[in-house]
């Protein structure tokens, strides 16, 4: 009873009543607990006064991660029951990495939300750290069971073609360095600069390939600026594979032949 008041509350008096009807759209229900859904889209790069992660969505990032990374997990050993756990492994880090999460944030709208609670530029990683944020919110609102099943039915299966993740490699630096051992190619991917952008630190990216300069990439994640310059390498070296176009849904051959269970 207590709980449906301050939905009641949040919904219709509450100076945060936006927030709340926008969380029902996106996700079917009135949150009880509306800070915790206002406090993940709260960046640190707005929000980080004597750097107190408590003012921002830095701890709900974490929670988040933790949960996704468990319903994904889980969701792959039930729809593959066939599969080794080399495949599931490609396919969580295909899903949960930082390039998917910032495709769903930004499918999402996040960004609105963002920029009503932020006064620094919105960039992509960003709307993953919120979607992220969003997930740990859902979790202390719903409990991990309720909510597993609606993160799968209410965004994963809305946003993201695990049917195009199963066909298509997506990790051009592995690709990359498979290509440079098979030629017998010198490849190294050099930081080029380290530098602050909205308060955050911005990585510049450059391989080198047998000494010559080839795709440069900058991105606020290490790891993403590497992915992307060797995406540009590829390209560059005529190597790039095409995105194979998505099955249509609905028909007997629809799905992939590992699939028991639809996303």
């Amino acid at each position: 009873m207590f709980k449906l008041i301050h939905k009641i509350y949040n919904l219709y008096f509450s100076k945060e009543k936006a927030l709340a009807r926008r969380i029902y759209q996106l996700l079917g229900f009135v949150p009880a607990k509306l800070s915790l859904f206002k406090l993940a889209f709260y960046h640190k790069s707005s929000h980080n006064q004597n750097a107190n992660s408590l003012r921002n969505n830095e701890r709900l990032e974490f929670l988040g991660d933790a949960m996704l990374s468990a319903i994904v997990a889980e969701y792959l050993y039930l729809k593959y029951p066939e599969s080794d756990e080399g495949f599931m492994t490609k396919m969580r880090s295909k899903i949960v990495k930082r390039d998917s999460l910032n495709t769903i944030g930004a499918k999402m709208g996040l960004d609105e939300l963002l920029e009503q609670y932020n006064d620094t530029k919105i960039s992509q990683s960003m709307l993953g750290n919120a979607f992220e944020a969003l997930a740990g919110a859902i979790y202390f609102e719903l409990g991990y069971q309720k909510g597993k099943k609606l993160i799968i039915n209410k965004i994963l299966r809305q946003y993201l073609d695990i049917h195009d993740l199963e066909t298509y490699d997506d990790n051009y630096k592995s690709q990359l360095l498979e290509w440079s051992q098979k030629h017998s190619k010198a490849i190294e991917f050099r930081t080029v600069s380290k530098y602050k952008l909205q308060k955050r630190d911005r990585f510049k990216i450059a391989v080198i390939v047998d000494g010559k300069k080839y795709g440069v990439a900058d991105d606020f994640n290490k790891k993403s600026a590497e992915q992307h310059a060797a995406q540009s390498t590829l390209k560059i070296l005529g190597l790039a594979k095409e995105r194979p176009a998505s099955p249509k849904t609905g028909g007997p051959n629809s799905t992939s032949s590992r699939s028991r269970m639809k996303w």
